[in-house]
């Protein structure tokens, strides 16, 4: 469970990276990593949005590492509610350490006040985590397919051990081979 859950979370975090780094970087071009964005910085701030950009990438492959060696399924629910949570506590630290902390940068630079955008983007970020860590947490049941034959268990369950305790060695056995022999 442990595997899975930090693969959601990792793939959120780096895919709310590229949300910002594509979308507010350099589609809206509101803000760059760094603040200065004199013609003079713009090679400062071209790699240090490519190393932004390569970290946010790093998590993404991480994740999806991690959700292929995974010995688990999860529920569409469930891991979509890893990647917003991951997506909500990226922006979170984002948010607090680089528009707050640091001052580098706000969400809109080009504005007299940015205090209300940044506010609003930390609003929007705890939406997402809470919203995001609810929907994993009500997704229900977590498959294992370790053995070939999917064993389902509560959430923050084994599904393995839940499967032995819930069917017994006998049936959970019997069963067992019932299926493989049916294919």
């Amino acid at each position: 469970m442990r595997r899975l859950t930090v693969a959601g979370l990792l793939l959120g975090v780096g895919l709310g990276g590229f949300v910002d780094g594509i979308v507010l970087h350099q589609v809206l071009q509101w803000h760059h990593l760094l603040t200065d964005t004199s013609v003079t910085s713009i090679e400062k701030n071209t790699l240090a949005n490519g190393l932004f950009h390569a970290a946010t990438w790093v998590c993404v492959l991480a994740g999806v590492v991690l959700l292929w060696r995974s010995e688990r399924r999860a529920p569409g629910r469930y891991l979509a509610g890893l990647l917003l949570a991951g997506w909500g506590a990226f922006n979170l630290v984002e948010g607090v350490v680089d528009h707050h902390l640091l001052t580098i940068h706000h969400v809109r630079d080009d504005v007299a006040n940015p205090l209300p955008w940044d506010l609003g983007f930390l609003a929007l970020s705890a939406v997402l985590l809470g919203v995001g860590w609810a929907l994993a947490r009500r997704s229900g049941r977590v498959i294992d397919v370790r053995d070939g034959v999917r064993h389902s268990a509560p959430y923050g369950e084994d599904p393995g051990a839940h499967h032995a305790r819930t069917r017994g060695p006998v049936e959970s056995g019997a069963r067992h081979a019932g299926r493989q022999g049916g294919r």
